[in-house]
């Protein structure tokens, strides 16, 4: 049996997840992640980009490095820290298929 077709081009988690202040890995959530979660999505409408889907996500246990948020169907995990990096992940990897990597977790980031 062949896979069903997938149903977004691009299926984003950005962690929102709030851990006590001062908590030794921090949280996303004490970041920014929600405004920039709600920037990501409002966005992604204004640039009509087809299939996509912003969802806020529970911990993605990469705090220590946050806020964190990643794409699939690719699996590439971000760190964005302002709405300026929000709106070049979603030109540079949503729309053009491209990576932006000053900005990636990679596996030197894990916990």
């Amino acid at each position: 049996m062949q896979d069903p077709p997938q149903f977004y081009n691009a299926h984003i988690f950005v962690c929102t997840n709030r851990r006590p202040d001062g908590h030794k890995r921090g949280s996303c959530a004490a970041s920014g992640s929600e405004d920039l979660r709600d920037h990501m999505k409002s966005r992604a409408k204004e640039l009509a980009i087809p299939n996509i889907r912003v969802n806020m996500a529970g911990c993605l246990e990469r705090c220590e490095f946050g806020p964190a948020m990643v794409i699939y169907p690719e699996g590439v995990w971000y760190r964005p820290q302002s709405r300026a990096d929000i709106d070049e992940i979603l030109d540079v990897h949503v729309q053009k298929g491209g990576r932006v990597e000053r900005l990636m977790l990679t596996e030197k980031d894990r916990v």
